[in-house]
């Protein structure tokens, strides 16, 4: 079990999870106009998927260079969702 909580199989099941979910809502919000508009969504769910694969990159051995892109990447889509969010 430590083997596979240690692995990147457990990341990559959770971002096939949240792949999943992202088309689900945005084919619910298309056709029926009910849930959250995908303008709205996209950038959190950018966000944590970028942290996720800044992990699958920590977990795998991937360069510095690698994590640090993937933890911009995720700083700027989390910025996009405050400044969408902020009243």
């Amino acid at each position: 079990m430590t083997d596979f909580a240690q692995s990147t199989y457990l990341v990559d099941l959770v971002l096939a999870v949240v792949a999943v979910e992202t088309i689900a809502l945005v084919l619910l919000w298309r056709w029926r106009r009910r849930g959250i508009a995908p303008a709205q969504l996209l950038p959190n769910l950018a966000a944590g998927a970028f942290l996720l694969l800044a992990l699958r990159g920590a977990l795998s051995g991937a360069s510095w260079i690698w994590l640090a892109a993937c933890l911009a990447a995720a700083g700027l889509a989390n910025a996009a969702d405050l400044r969408q969010r902020w009243r």
